[in-house]
């Protein structure tokens, strides 16, 4: 089991190192990109940055729209719309999604290749199915956990940042100058997302495309009902300060709702550790003493 656990590190850091390595290449390369049409870059500058920038990041998107071929369809809008949701879209698309899954999952292959001489006969197969599986299901776990975390956070500042859209409305801003001071004032995903729909509207895009676009950008429940009541709002002529302060309760509402779920429900979450892990070492201490005098009284009959 040494081997086993010294391979599956070793292959495991690879694959990891070999990931962030070329995820970050190629995050880099799509946040200068727009810089760089800007200021007219010369050749000098663009041979100054990263390896990864010039040559890993532009292989990893050709290769990627070469992998696209051979993918279900629909499959790139999918990835796309959930690399979105979880903060990476458009720094990575889906071209480059698809090249970095396929690169992490060869390079587990090789990495088992390489090193299964130092592993016994019967470890193999089964060092090979772990590897296949963190090779395949790595890159989407990854993906799953900051796409719930980003999730998870913009649901958690949605509260707090109503509540300044109502101070602010109510003191007699408009409803875009109210976004405006909350995006100044408020940092976050939340207020990031804000910008960017402010500056949709800027450049021609009406509020409520802009807002539907939020909204498939995010896919928080409470801030597309939220963005459902706004536009709404703008259709039929409500409040809109009224409609806020309605907003804000409703929210503030479910937020107390989910924290009473989470707390009903952690005393079914203990019971398992509860009986697998404490109830075993409790009865050793209790009832060890008392079947040792059993035994030592039967023996001395």
């Amino acid at each position: 089991m040494d081997s086993l656990a010294f391979v599956v590190g070793i292959v495991g850091v690879s694959m990891l190192s070999l990931g962030l390595y070329v995820g970050m290449g190629v995050v880099r390369s799509g946040e200068r990109s727009g810089s760089r049409l800007a200021s007219l870059q010369s050749r000098e500058e663009l041979l100054e940055s990263n390896f990864n920038e010039r040559a890993l990041a532009p292989f990893a998107s050709k290769a990627g729209r070469f992998l696209l071929r051979f993918t279900p369809i629909g499959w790139a809008g999918r990835a796309e719309k959930r690399l979105a949701i979880a903060g990476w879209f458009p720094r990575i698309d889906g071209n480059s999604w698809a090249a970095i899954r396929v690169i992490v999952a060869v390079v587990a292959l090789v990495g088992w290749v390489a090193l299964q001489g130092l592993l016994p006969q019967g470890q193999k197969l089964l060092i090979l199915a772990i590897v296949a599986f963190a090779g395949i299901m790595g890159p989407e776990a990854v993906l799953n956990r900051k796409l719930e975390e980003r999730k998870e956070q913009i649901g958690k500042d949605l509260p707090d940042v109503i509540d300044l859209l109502v101070i602010s409305v109510e003191a007699g801003l408009g409803f875009e100058a109210a976004l405006g001071r909350v995006v100044q004032n408020v940092p976050g995903e939340l207020s990031n997302e804000f910008s960017r729909m402010l500056q949709e509207t800027r450049v021609g895009v009406s509020r409520t495309e802009a807002m539907k676009a939020l909204a498939e950008r995010t896919d928080v429940d409470e801030l597309n009902s939220f963005i459902l009541a706004i536009n709404q709002a703008d259709q039929f002529g409500v409040s809109v300060s009224r409609m806020l302060r309605v907003q804000a309760e409703e929210i503030r509402v479910r937020r107390r709702q989910k924290i009473q779920e989470r707390a009903f429900a952690a005393p079914v979450k203990m019971v398992f550790p509860l009986v697998l892990c404490i109830f075993p070492g409790i009865f050793v201490v209790l009832l060890a003493p008392a079947a040792m005098q059993i035994v030592d009284s039967f023996q001395s009959l």
